[in-house]
C-alpha cells in the first residue's frame, strides 16, 4: 500500500500474483463455455441424422408396403386336408370295469393256530402253493388214533370171518345148529362194518391233516393279509385269511345302448366280436379280447344291456376294479370317406363343409354326415375323394371367398 498525495484515503493496487488469478479464470470460463457450445451443436446434428434416417426408412417401408400385392387383402389363408377313402371298423364304444376272471376268499377248514405264512402281501401265488399252515399236532394224533382203531378193527374183522368158515364147516356136517351159525355170521358183517369205518376214519384224520396245509386254488395274486401269523382260526370261519384274485386271463364289464343289441347279436352269430380296452391317458397298446357274454335283460333302468369281454392279460396291464375305454368293433366298412371331424360345420341346414375348389376359392357343400369315429367323421353323401376340405380357418370363410392354403392337413386312419 502506498500514499497518493491527491487522494482522499489509502489507495489499494491488486498484487501481481492476484491478477495472474484473475487471468486464468477468465481463460477457463471461455473454454468452458466454447465446450458447451461444441456439444450442443454435436448433439443438434445428430438428432438431425436419426430424424433424416427414421425419415427415409418410413419412407422405405411405405414404399414396400405399398409393393404387396391388393388381393392380399382380401385372401384368407387356410388348412385343408384331402377326402380320404379306406376302409374303416364299425365300432361301439364304451366305458368298462376290469373283474377278476375268478375270485377266491381263502378259508381255513380246520380249527388250529396259525404257524406260518408263505406269501407276501400283493405276491403272484401259483395254483397248489402252501400260503398257510396250521398247528398240524392234534391232527397227526387223531391220525395215528385212527390207524390204531383200523388195525384193531381189522384183527376183529379177520377173527369173525375166520370163525365164520368154521361154524359152515360145523354146519355141513350138522354140529351146529343154523340159528348159531347165523348168528356168528351176523358177527363177521358187524365186524367187517367197523373195520370199514374205521378206514373211513383214518382217510379222514389224513384229510384233516392235509387241511394244516392252505394251499392257493388257483393262479392269480393275493391281497392283503387278514389274520397274522400266531391267530386262531376257526374253519369255514366268516372273515377269510386273505383274498386271491385271477387276472390270466381276466373280464371286462361294460353295457351298450340297447338299441344296438339286435346288431351286435346278428354280428355275434357270424364270428368272434373282437373287443380293445385301454385305460385312460396310457400310452400302451390296447388290450385285445373277445366279447364272451351278452345279458338276458335289458336294464330298465338305464336303458342299456350288459356286455362281459375276456382278455389273455398276459401282461396284466389290466387289474381288477380298473376302468377302461371299450371298442367293441362288429364289422368293417370299405370304401368310406373320411375327413377330419374339424372340418365338419353345423349350420340352420344341417351339417355343412367348405371345400376349396381349383379356382382358390370356397364353396359351401352340404353334407350327411354317417357317424364320428375317434377323430374322423364319415361322410354318407356330399363328397367325393379327393377334395380338398377347411379344417382350420372357416370363422374367416364366405361362399366364394378366395383362399390361400397355408398347411395342408390330412384325415387320421
Amino acid at each position: 500500500m502506498r500514499t497518493d498525495p491527491f487522494a482522499v484515503g489509502p489507495i489499494c493496487v491488486p498484487q501481481p500474483e492476484f491478477l495472474v488469478l484473475q487471468t486464468d479464470l477468465a481463460q477457463a470460463e471461455a473454454t468452458v463455455t466454447k465446450t458447451k457450445l461444441l456439444i450442443l451443436y454435436g448433439i443438434a446434428g445428430v438428432a438431425t441424422v436419426a430424424g433424416a434416417l427414421f425419415t427415409y426408412t418410413g419412407v422405405e417401408l411405405r414404399a414396400q408396403g405399398a409393393k404387396k400385392p391388393a388381393e392380399d387383402a382380401v385372401t384368407v389363408p387356410v388348412t385343408v386336408a384331402t377326402v380320404t377313402q379306406q376302409t374303416v371298423p364299425v365300432r361301439i364304444q364304451a366305458i368298462g370295469n376290469v373283474e377278476a376272471y375268478s375270485t377266491v376268499a381263502l378259508k381255513s377248514r380246520v380249527d388250529g393256530q396259525i404257524v406260518a405264512v408263505s406269501f407276501k402281501e400283493g405276491q403272484r401265488v401259483r395254483k397248489g402253493a402252501v400260503l398257510f399252515k396250521i398247528d398240524s399236532r392234534p391232527f397227526e394224533a387223531s391220525l395215528r388214533q385212527a390207524e390204531a382203531n383200523l388195525m384193531r378193527d381189522t384183527a376183529q374183522q379177520e377173527q369173525t370171518r375166520s370163525q365164520e368158515r368154521r361154524y359152515q364147516e360145523l354146519l355141513q356136517k350138522n354140529f351146529v345148529s343154523k340159528e348159531a351159525y347165523a348168528q356168528i355170521r351176523t358177527n363177521a358183517d358187524t365186524a367187517a362194518a367197523v373195520a370199514l369205518a374205521s378206514k373211513a376214519a383214518v382217510e379222514n384224520a389224513r384229510l384233516q391233516l392235509e387241511y394244516c396245509s392252505i394251499r392257493s386254488p388257483l393262479d392269480g395274486f393275493v391281497g392283503k393279509f387278514m389274520l397274522q401269523m400266531g391267530n386262531m382260526v376257526k374253519a369255514n370261519d366268516t372273515n377269510s385269511l386273505v383274498v386271491i384274485n385271477q387276472v390270466q386271463p381276466i373280464y371286462v364289464n361294460f353295457a351298450v345302448p340297447e338299441q344296438r343289441l339286435f346288431e351286435i347279436r346278428s354280428h355275434m352269430a357270424k364270428s368272434r366280436l373282437p373287443v380293445e380296452a385301454l385305460p385312460p391317458n396310457s400310452d400302451r397298446a390296447a388290450a385285445i379280447g373277445t366279447l364272451s357274454f351278452v345279458d338276458n335283460a335289458v336294464d330298465a333302468t338305464t336303458g342299456t344291456i350288459k356286455l362281459k369281454a375276456a382278455f389273455p392279460n398276459k401282461d396284466s396291464a389290466l387289474w381288477p376294479g380298473q376302468f377302461v375305454n371299450v371298442n367293441l368293433k362288429l364289422y368293417d366298412q370299405k370304401d368310406a370317406l373320411l375327413v377330419p371331424s374339424q372340418a365338419v360345420q353345423t349350420g340352420p341346414k344341417g351339417q355343412y363343409v367348405y371345400v376349396v375348389k381349383p379356382g382358390m376359392t370356397a364353396e359351401v357343400r352340404e353334407i350327411e354326415l354317417d357317424r364320428v369315429d375317434g377323430d374322423n367323421s364319415i361322410i354318407a353323401k356330399g363328397l367325393n375323394k379327393g377334395e380338398a376340405v377347411v379344417v382350420k380357418g372357416q370363422l374367416r370363410l364366405s361362399p366364394g371367398a378366395k383362399v390361400r392354403i397355408a398347411t395342408p392337413a390330412g384325415a387320421k386312419p
